[in-house]
Order: C-alpha cells, then structure tokens, then sequence
C-alpha cells in the first residue's frame, strides 16, 4: 500500500514478535508496507522481518523493553533514518499477571504498568514528535473490552487498559484543539487466541485461557489495518466487546456479580497449571509460536459485527435505496 506521494507506508508495531502484534505485522506487509519491528525478543522479531521481506517490504528490527523510554525515543529516530517518515504507529505491546490482588505484588503492578501503559505513552510520545511537524500521522492505541470492564484475577492488565483510554481520549481533544491532521484511534479487542496464555505470569491453579468466545488474532490484526485507514476515535471488533463495553455502561453492578461467578473458572483450562514453567513478565520466553497460542479448535476467524460495523454506510446507503424504491413502488400502485 503506497501512501499519496507514491512512497511505501512505514509502519511501526510494538509487541511485534507474536500474538497480535505478529498477526499486525504480516496484515500491513500483505499491504506493501516497509515495517519497523520492536519487541525484546531477537529471534521472533528476525522471524517476523523475514515474513515481511517475503512479501515485499523492507523490515527493521528494533530488539528493545517499551518500558524504556529512551529506547523507544533512540529507535523511532532509527526507523526515520533507514525506512523514512513513520505514517503509522501502533502500540501493541503488553505485559500481564493472572492473579488475585491480594497475592500481587508492587513489582508486578509496577512492571505490568510501565509495559502495557507507559509503554504505549512512550510510543505516543515518540510518533508525535515526528509526526506533528509533518502535521500528518496515525497512531493506533491496542486496546481491549477491558478497558472499561475490568475483570477478577486480571487487575494490573485492566488498570493499564483503563489508563490507556484516558490517556487516549485527552490526547484525541487535544488534536482537535490543535485542528492536528494527526490521527490517534483505539481499536477495542474481544479475547484473542495468542500465545501469551502459556507466557503470561499466573497463580491461577489451572492454565490460563482467554475468556470465551475467542477468536483468531487475524480477526484483530484487519482491525487494526482497518483504523489506520479509517481513524474513528473507537472501533469495537466482536460482539463481545459491544456487549461487556456497553453492559457495564448499563447493569455495571449485575456484570460484577456475573463475573464473580462466572469469570474465575472462565479464565482456566482444565488443565493444571506448571508451576515451574516459565513466564515474561521480565523476560522475554524463547522461541517463536508466531501468532496463535494453543486455542485454534475454539477460536473464530471471523467476526460478523466487525464486519457490519465496518460497511455500515454502504449497508445504511442499501438500505435507504431499498426503502425508496420500495416506497415509489407502493406510490406507482396508487
């Protein structure tokens, strides 16, 4: 996909090693798009700079901790000198902890905080300060269904993701104010079947599952594509996050009591979980599973509510032309 002076589209995803953000890599290099990789882990970012070569683009790789700031301030000046002006950048990374709050820990607050939120302020920073002087940009803010419903045995993660939209939604206005022709978008996530299952930290008796229905990271990945090219403020993917999104909005005190009940067994696998295995909290896990974790058998590919919110207007235009031929039909009879 070529941008309007006929030069290639860079892209930056964080988290791009696997899971979602591997699954955003391969939709944007599908699209012709030069990629910059950032995640902590070499060996999957290689893996990913690979499938991105291999459709056609020129891939960086970026081996960093979006926790770092520095970092990510050095590496975005590193993609301007090699790929060219960033035209999108999508925060993606992530950082989890499966656990009651009362067996949390400050460190792991802390660490879960500087990945899934700072991280994504730190990658916003970075883009705006290359992005504003061009007055032209897109940031893309990965966000979740938990970002306004929060959930047991997920508080860090769902803290973060409730930091992230406010950060977002003060950074929208202030781009308004500005009359900025930067573009910032979140694009709100259903579960999503995705490796970190089996690398998040947990203290959960059995294995970690994503709260069903689940679906296929690609589902998220055109998604993302998706905002990038059509920036609303929010985009809602699967009718789950439509329906935890807005429930809370209406019986927020019913969905505490539902999830007490249902989301501690919701989360979990009949399997036991190993507590000696490890976790990336910290460290990143070796080898590279890609984009899908363990769930294929339960997740789907498709999303009809993704796709009826992102044809509304031809399907209302339908709509509207079938009620007025159906109205000069009735008006011919008379």
């Amino acid at each position: 996909m070529a941008t309007h002076n006929g030069k290639r589209e860079v892209v930056v995803v964080t988290g791009a090693g696997a899971g979602l953000g591997r699954a955003i890599v391969r939709a944007f290099a599908s699209q012709g798009a030069d990629v910059a990789l950032i995640a902590r882990d070499r060996e999957r970012l290689e893996a990913a700079a690979g499938e991105v070569e291999r459709a056609g683009g020129r891939a960086l790789v970026l081996p960093l901790d979006v926790a770092d700031a520095e970092a990510v301030e050095a590496a975005a000046g590193l993609i301007e000198e090699q790929l060219g002006p960033i035209d999108i950048w999508v925060n993606n990374a992530m950082a989890s902890i499966f656990s009651p709050v009362r067996q949390m820990t400050p460190e792991g607050y802390k660490r879960v905080t500087e990945v899934t939120y700072l991280g994504y302020v730190y990658g916003t920073l970075a883009a705006l300060k290359r992005m504003a002087p061009r007055d032209k940009g897109v940031i893309v803010q990965v966000g979740s269904a938990l970002a306004y419903r929060g959930i047991p045995l997920q508080s860090a993660y769902c803290a973060a993701k409730h930091a992230i939209q406010g950060f977002h939604d003060s950074l929208r206005s202030e781009l308004i104010h500005d009359k900025s022709n930067i573009k910032v978008t979140m694009v709100q996530m259903p579960a999503l079947n995705t490796p970190q299952f089996r690398w998040v930290k947990s203290r959960l008796p059995n294995e970690a599952q994503p709260v069903p229905p689940i679906f296929q990271p690609e589902v998220g990945a055109r998604a993302v594509v998706w905002a990038a090219r059509h920036p609303r403020k929010e985009l809602y993917v699967g009718w789950p996050t439509v329906q935890a999104i807005v429930g809370d909005k209406i019986v927020s005190s019913f969905v505490d009591h539902y999830l007490a009940n249902k989301a501690y067994a919701g989360q979990q696998t009949d399997e036991e979980r190993d507590p000696e295995r490890p976790h990336n909290v910290w460290e990143p896990v070796e080898g590279d599973q890609a984009a899908h974790g363990v769930f294929d058998q339960k997740a789907k590919g498709w999303s009809g509510q993704f796709w009826f919110t992102t044809n509304r207007n031809w399907i209302m235009a339908a709509a509207g032309a079938g009620l007025a031929a159906l109205g000069g039909a009735v008006l011919w009879k008379k």
